[in-house]
């Protein structure tokens, strides 16, 4: 089967920059106040952008632990949520298994798969944006660099070095913060500009822990 391309590096790095968030629109909840406030707004917003973060292994046969970052985003800013911090994980647990709440992002089975293995969670009410743009045409894993591109025009930036930084560290730099805000954002943009119905997306609402359990669509 002969799928759309998708564009390279080099075409999107012609594109104008993506309207990233910046610090002042990016929060990291560690009181009981602010995780609440946090978790009410993403259950009010309904729709965030969602992606995870993890400390990389470079040994053969070592076993991540992550994640250790959860981020979502909403219309106009991030929350970030570092798993070594104990208050944190009943609100995330909710969200993530709440089907009031669809969780936006690209490649989620990894995703989900170190979730269920951390945390003991199935995730619920997920929208694979890889799964949308494959109906489009496009191959398995169109991924959000490509899906900036095709849906936005814009350039999405990827550092290698922030993506292999210390993801477990318990004061993250300014950098991880807007690197992981951004990952969750984007996807949410991407939606937004696709403009698709509800009802048209493949949206798993109790998410399959392994990839040949297909979706309902």
């Amino acid at each position: 089967m002969t799928h759309k391309p998708t564009p390279g590096k080099a075409e999107t790095a012609l594109m104008p920059p993506f309207k990233a968030l910046t610090l002042e629109h990016i929060f990291i909840p560690d009181t009981q106040e602010a995780l609440s406030s946090a978790s009410a707004e993403i259950f009010a917003a309904g729709v965030v952008g969602f992606d995870t973060e993890s400390k990389p292994t470079f040994n053969r046969g070592d076993v991540s632990e992550g994640p250790h970052v959860l981020q979502f985003a909403i219309q106009d800013k991030a929350f970030i949520f570092q798993l070594n911090r104990p208050e944190c994980l009943p609100y995330v647990i909710e969200i993530l298994q709440s089907e009031a709440v669809l969780k936006v992002g690209f490649g989620l089975q990894s995703d989900h798969a170190q979730i269920h293995h951390k945390l003991g969670v199935k995730l619920a009410a997920v929208l694979d944006m890889n799964h949308v743009f494959r109906q489009d045409g496009y191959g398995s894993s169109t991924g959000v660099r490509a899906a900036v591109g095709l849906a936005m025009q814009q350039k999405f930036h990827k550092s290698k070095r922030v993506t292999t930084s210390n993801w477990a560290a318990l004061q993250l730099n300014d950098k991880q913060l807007i690197y992981a805000a951004n990952d969750a954002y984007a996807a949410l943009e991407v939606l937004n500009a696709l403009d698709r119905r509800r009802e048209d997306l493949p949206i798993r609402w109790q998410m399959p822990l392994f990839e040949q359990d297909v979706c309902n669509g």
